[in-house]
């Protein structure tokens, strides 16, 4: 397409005739002939700036030990990449690993029920196995977990696999 905009141009046709011909915009046109009188080509030219120093089998290194245990740390991926002679700072790393769409968090804080809790719930399961259904409709089961729903709907991903939440579950019976 720049190709024929400049063979066009060099016929002595305007922009505005180029333009119409090829239905392009008259910027667009203007921009591809300037680049043409500045340059002497079209196509696209190189992008100024340093070369990245992780290379795409670094990369896909990194991205497949991140997937694997999501709980390593960017020094440990450096070491792992200074194995294969790649040093670059731990800062680099986070910030390939984050294009990759690989964001660092911290964990979710899961309180774990104690000891006391299992054999209690476990008391109760086993106490109550073959009550009647009066007695469980005469059941109040309340949760004092505290739960945010408007953000209800963004708890989704690695970091709610494990349950996050801390199990307190109180049961009031009417008897």
């Amino acid at each position: 397409m720049r190709t024929e905009v400049i063979e066009i141009y060099q016929s002595g046709k305007g922009y505005k005739a180029i333009s119409k011909a090829l239905g392009l915009q008259r910027t667009t046109v203007r921009a591809i002939i300037h680049k043409w009188q500045k340059h002497g080509t079209v196509v696209n030219l190189p992008r100024s700036g340093r070369p990245t120093k992780i290379t795409p089998r670094a990369q896909r290194r990194l991205i497949r030990e991140v997937t694997k245990d999501p709980r390593t740390t960017a020094k440990e991926l450096q070491a792992s990449l200074a194995s294969i002679k790649v040093s670059v700072h731990d800062s680099t790393i986070r910030k390939r690993l984050g294009k990759n769409g690989l964001h660092g968090r911290f964990p979710r804080r899961k309180p774990l029920l104690s000891k006391k809790n299992i054999r209690a719930r476990l008391n109760f399961a086993k106490k109550h196995l073959n009550d009647c259904q009066d007695f469980w409709e005469n059941t109040l089961w309340t949760d004092e977990t505290k739960l945010n729903y408007n953000n209800f709907a963004k708890m989704s991903g690695p970091k709610f696999l494990q349950s996050a939440v801390k199990d307190s579950l109180q049961v009031i019976a009417n008897a």
